[in-house]
């Protein structure tokens, strides 16, 4: 690898917190990857984890990721992440989310949050009750905020235009697009996919949601295993990560894959098998910056048009990140990563550490 940074990867999270409050209930892990290039931005993920270990080993995957995804995406953040384990029982969600708030405004600013899988606006109106170092609340007039979801669709779909065009020579209308996840973004990716014209097929284990997309948009229902192998041009992961393996990369028959889901290769090296079968594997970390975006507009004060204008932008920094993995011998994905490690490396603050 030609880059500079390359071993900025291996290097360990800056800060790790555990907390646990009996009253709420609230137990859950933030960790800061960097904040090299500002606070540790990212979400907060309400999920059920076996244990604490694995769900200690999500946060740091996680924050590591938004590290790269923030570099690339050219925002004035670090990488950060916030997951919360859900309880087993019964529970008062107002009280575990301004649990978390507290935790959130300990941290004096070195993390900013906002929603994840699992957490929602209702929510972070809760931990903003707490600290002021949260995104994803109700948007008011011109300012963004809210849901970001629309906006991280928004930016599959660019990234998705570009490699089916770089790898298959053909607009999103002569393809056909399977789906994994129906969740916000994978809804919201399916109406944009269908409006451009695009057959789609989908999973979702929620079956009322699987009805719904199959007759809204035409979409053909598959379960979760089968859409992985089956005979489309693109697959779009938009569950949750760890979905490419060494199984579902030797299955796989789609030419391209692009989606919205966090970490979708099991390991770096998913990236070399998937290019050694000739399918374009777009960043996740790139892919799915919208939201991102949206939070970071929302929490540095922008104006919707350049929100939009910065999503928007997904598709030429999926231009330029192709065309340097050509130059470079690489795959996208170790060259998207070459390149957010270089902006890392040249930041004021660590040309200043190394002078």
């Amino acid at each position: 690898m030609s880059f500079t940074a390359q071993h900025h990867q291996d290097l360990p999270p800056e800060e790790v917190v555990t907390f646990y409050d009996r009253e709420s209930g609230a137990r859950g892990i933030i960790a800061l990857h960097s904040t090299t290039l500002g606070p540790a931005a990212g979400g907060c993920r309400l999920w059920r984890y076996p244990d604490h270990h694995t769900a200690t080993l999500d946060a740091l995957r996680l924050a590591e990721g938004m590290a790269l995804k923030n570099a690339l995406a050219e925002l004035p953040f670090g990488g950060g992440k916030a997951v919360i384990c859900l309880p087993d029982g019964p529970f008062d969600r107002a009280a575990l989310f301004r649990t978390f708030g507290r935790q959130v405004a300990a941290l004096k600013g070195r993390y900013v949050t906002a929603e994840d899988v699992g957490t929602s606006v209702t929510d972070m109106s809760e931990v903003a009750t707490q600290t002021r170092h949260v995104a994803g609340l109700p948007a008011k007039g011109a300012q963004p905020g809210g849901d970001p979801s629309p906006w991280t669709a928004l930016g599959v779909m660019q990234a998705m235009q570009v490699a089916v065009s770089h790898r298959l020579g053909a607009e999103l209308s002569d393809v056909t697009v399977a789906v994994q996840g129906l969740g916000h973004v994978g809804y919201a990716l399916c109406e944009l996919l269908h409006e451009a014209g695009a057959k789609l097929v989908v999973a979702e284990p929620r079956s009322e949601v699987a009805a719904r997309a199959a007759d809204r948009f035409g979409a053909m229902v598959m379960s979760s295993r089968a859409l992985l192998s089956a005979r489309v041009d693109v697959l779009a992961p938009c569950a949750l990560g760890g979905v490419l393996n060494a199984r579902s990369v030797a299955e796989l028959k789609a030419s391209v894959v692009c989606g919205a889901a966090n970490n979708q290769l099991v390991d770096d090296g998913m990236a070399e098998r998937l290019a050694e079968r000739d399918v374009l594997y777009a960043p996740d970390f790139l892919v799915n910056a919208g939201g991102i975006v949206n939070v970071a507009g929302e929490y540095l004060g922008w104006r919707k048009p350049e929100v939009r204008r910065r999503v928007l932008a997904i598709g030429a920094r999926m231009k330029t990140v192709l065309a340097q993995a050509e130059r470079a011998g690489l795959t996208p994905h170790h060259a998207a990563r070459g390149i957010a490690h270089d902006r890392i490396a040249q930041s004021p603050r660590v040309q200043a550490e190394a002078a």
